[in-house]
């Protein structure tokens, strides 16, 4: 491999780099870690410039089996105990199989909750979080977080490349769009509704191609819109978002002016006005956002089209005929993905909606447990199940709780 890379032979040099790599990860896997011929899991990360990776060893009859690496999403500026405790409830909520030991990288403040709830699911087994401090366990721990930290920089080498593909993405929808220029910043809109309620709104944005979670939004839908009876609850739903979003465009923020206040980071994202806006829908939809545009005197500042769910068509305003983009098109494949990731925002916003409604119905039936007390536990255990598994001493540690109120809950929940 070092000689192929002094001639020059660099694709050479990285196939037989991969290649000394699979022959090490195939003996690693089966090094004997542990003579206690235990099963555990080895969970470390590592985080670089926002991006977060996570790296978890499994090993069974204290052999080292296998491997996985999770990207995490959204986990940017996350403090090491919300990553941990993130990913353990996420990851052993959906796995087949919870090992009696799972070995950490530091304690966690929620270390007895998030032990109780993986004893729930290891089918009342105990099951204990350690941190070693020194050790076989502590060397695979930095070893995982070694190779957590090597996924990054491959990913990132990835990611660089896929740069070119969105420049060209961008170029090439600004052109079939007709725009002056590629748009930088796109806003993508879509309304969710599960069974007719918990109607939501979601706004994302991509920056250059990519995903600004930053400035992604969440709305509630609270009325109906404005044209009376008859009108689609899609329509009015589009229609109270679009104005929600742009009438703070154009408004100063609330505390503008005020002696001694800095303007507030989200008030600079509402003013922020996009090159491009998409409307998850055709015709109908598209006119509800033209509206609101020409409402605020947006309408010849900010282009906006429609992306049809069916057939992928694009609408715009004033014009009968869609744009139909080559079904190979990058400029299409963006867009679509635009619309995909909407969508799954909303979608993912309108279940947790739906899952704390339905926490706080229960919580309500309990006798003690008004909005506050509901509040600070839902705070503190996050869901339903959680509560149920805490014992009487941690419920009634949490804010505003006392131990009659903790008692009520055991006794309504039958535990």
């Amino acid at each position: 491999m070092t000689d192929a890379a002094e001639n020059w032979y660099f694709e050479r040099a990285a196939r037989l780099r991969d290649q000394i790599k699979a022959a090490e990860q195939l003996v690693e896997r089966q090094k004997v870690v542990s003579g206690q011929q235990q099963d555990e899991d080895l969970i470390a990360f590592a985080q670089t410039n926002g991006d977060t990776c996570v790296q978890v060893f499994f090993v069974r009859h204290g052999k080292l089996i296998g491997r996985e690496s999770f990207v995490l999403e959204g986990a940017e500026g996350d403090e090491t105990d919300a990553v941990l405790s993130a990913f353990l409830t996420q990851f052993y909520s959906e796995a087949a199989y919870v090992p009696p030991e799972i070995v950490l990288p530091k304690d966690l403040d929620e270390r007895l909750i998030i032990e109780q709830w993986l004893r729930s699911r290891r089918g009342g087994e105990k099951v204990v979080l350690t941190v070693p401090q020194e050790g076989q366990q502590r060397d695979l721990l930095e070893m995982a977080a070694q190779n957590a930290a090597e996924t990054l920089h491959a990913l990132r080498a990835q990611w660089q490349a896929d740069k070119n593909k969105q420049v060209i993405a961008l170029a090439e929808l600004g052109h079939a769009l007709g725009l002056a220029d590629a748009p930088g910043r796109i806003e993508c809109y879509d309304i969710s509704t599960l069974q007719g309620t918990s109607t939501v709104g979601a706004m994302v944005v991509f920056a250059q191609g990519t995903p600004m979670k930053s400035d992604y939004r969440k709305f509630k839908i609270r009325g109906k819109g404005s044209l009376g009876a008859g009108e689609p609850d899609d329509f009015a739903s589009m229609r109270e978002m679009l104005r929600r979003r742009f009438r703070r465009a154009v408004e100063p923020p609330a505390n503008e002016g005020a002696p001694g206040q800095a303007p507030r980071k989200g008030d600079q994202m509402w003013q922020r006005l996009p090159d491009l806006v998409v409307i998850d829908g055709g015709k109908g939809q598209l006119g509800v956002a033209v509206e609101v545009l020409r409402e605020f005197d947006l309408f010849d500042q900010v282009p906006v089209i429609g992306l049809a769910k069916r057939f992928e068509d694009v609408y715009f305003p004033e014009r009968r005929d869609p744009l139909v983009l080559p079904r190979d098109s990058q400029a299409l494949f963006l867009l679509q993905r635009i619309r995909d990731e909407a969508h799954r925002f909303g979608i993912t916003f309108n279940r947790e909606l739906r899952s704390k409604a339905g926490v706080m119905s229960e919580l309500d039936k309990v006798p003690g447990i008004g909005p506050r007390r509901r509040k600070e536990l839902l705070k503190r255990f996050g869901d339903l199940e959680t509560i149920k598994q805490a014992s009487i001493e941690e419920l009634a540690a949490a804010p505003g709780m006392n131990v009659a109120a903790a008692e009520a809950i055991k006794d309504h929940f039958g535990d």
